[in-house]
């Protein structure tokens, strides 16, 4: 198995994002484009990065410096806790509350509350579990 959030697997989740219609469907409909980071509390910038364009990634690998939309930071083992169990909006609003979850840059808060972007994220999580 790849390193968690290395270029090999984040080229696997593009894979998997693209092919799940509760994802990548559901962001197409919404014309959804972001740069999104994904890495490690405490760490000077994330590991990873998807280009995310009318909901479908094209573009992923190593994070290589250029500004995100979105920037989200755990620790290790609660990246894979959330990626083996579906994490629920509950889950998702105790995660940040608690900081397990760190949005370094984006606004979780408009998120959440956007039906069209709040599931399609909670999905992500479940996504990551199949690479």
């Amino acid at each position: 198995m790849a390193e968690l959030f290395s270029d090999e697997w984040m080229k696997a989740y593009q894979q998997q994002w693209n092919g799940e219609p509760e994802l990548a469907d559901a962001l197409a409909k919404i014309d959804f484009d972001s740069l999104i980071g994904y890495g490690f509390k405490g760490e000077d910038q994330p590991r990873g990065f998807i280009r995310v364009e009318k909901g479908k990634v094209t573009e992923a690998g190593t994070y290589d410096g250029r500004n995100l939309n979105w920037d989200m930071r755990a620790d290790e083992a609660n990246w894979r806790k959330w990626m083996e169990k579906d994490l629920g909006m509950t889950g998702l609003g105790m995660a940040v509350t608690t900081g397990k979850l760190k949005f370094i840059t984006g606004d979780f808060k408009a998120m959440i509350k956007d039906p069209r972007m709040a599931g399609p994220f909670i999905k992500s999580f479940a996504v990551m579990g199949r690479v």
